[in-house]
């Protein structure tokens, strides 16, 4: 009897198991990087989210104002409002005013992209969860910056608070131009300057075992935060709050290192479908039998 040749059935998940694949390698480079304008992409829709709420600016003033208002008082009736008599100081002494004015436009961005940009170029591994707790910090500080609109101290003139960015006229002001056009006034709470210095402190650290690089990264975003409460542009539980928002991200980053296995296997490398087999010590991370580091 003549055997008829065995027909195989279709695997009915192997379907979306080749769509994904493809889309892996569209949006993966051969070495496991994220292509450039994949995450350029990423950029441009935090700021567009960044923009949609400061162009509701004017809906907002008002209740920024009665939240910095309440936050000063909290802070003196805790006796911790060193806000005042820090950005007096720094008023009355130009050439510090001009140091800290420049410090905090452009440390802000340089440091931060740059070592994003590193990270990227020569760490893609240690790109990928540093770089999801960044968008994970902006993503928290964006909707925090809707649901509690604060203004920054230098809005508080009646206190006696002065704009030392403004009296320099060194980088702009945030009064008028394109720096007030584009700056939301009203996101003092939590501060993006603190919770991005420590996610820069986290990366230099990271990076290096130098002591000297790393008492310098561990100093980076205390020196920022006395700039901007220098400046007039946080409080003090600003600055508090900015430190807790970095350390939420990177908590939720390795929660969902250790929770969710479809991230977990592309944090460690092990969903990088045109790379190969991974690294043994990483795929003993991503399957669970070692703890998983940060």
């Amino acid at each position: 009897m003549e055997t008829q040749p065995h027909e195989e059935t279709p695997d009915p998940a192997s379907a979306p198991r080749s769509r994904l694949r493809v889309l892996l390698r569209v949006v993966t480079r051969r070495d496991g990087r994220a292509p450039v304008w994949l995450e350029a992409l990423v950029v441009v829709w935090l700021l567009w989210l960044y923009d949609q709420i400061n162009n509701l600016a004017p809906l907002r003033r008002i209740a920024a104002l009665h939240n910095a208002a309440n936050l000063l008082a909290f802070e003196r009736s805790l006796n911790i409002s060193p806000e005042l008599g820090i950005d007096r100081w720094v008023a009355a002494h130009a050439t510090f005013g001009l140091i800290f004015s420049y410090y905090y436009v452009a440390a802000h961005f340089f440091v931060t992209f740059g070592l994003l940009g590193y990270l990227w170029w020569r760490k893609p591994r240690t790109y990928r969860p540093l770089r999801t707790r960044l968008v994970v910090i902006n993503l928290i500080g964006l909707a925090v910056f809707w649901l509690y609109p604060v203004a920054p101290p230098r809005m508080l003139r009646l206190d006696g608070f002065r704009d030392v960015i403004a009296l320099t006229g060194a980088v702009g002001n945030f009064h008028t131009g394109a720096l007030a056009r584009t700056a939301d006034q009203y996101a003092a709470m939590p501060s993006l300057h603190i919770a991005w210095a420590a996610w820069s402190a986290m990366v230099v650290w990271a990076l290096t075992r130098r002591r000297a690089v790393r008492i310098l990264a561990a100093a980076y975003p205390l020196i920022t935060a006395f700039v901007v409460i220098a400046t007039g542009n946080h409080f003090l539980l600003d600055v508090f709050a900015g430190a807790a928002l970095a350390g939420t991200a990177t908590l939720l980053e390795l929660g969902a290192a250790r929770w969710i296995p479809g991230y977990r296997r592309r944090r460690y490398g092990l969903a990088d479908l045109r790379l190969g087999p991974a690294d043994p010590d990483l795929a003993r991370q991503a399957t669970g039998t070692v703890p998983a580091g940060g």
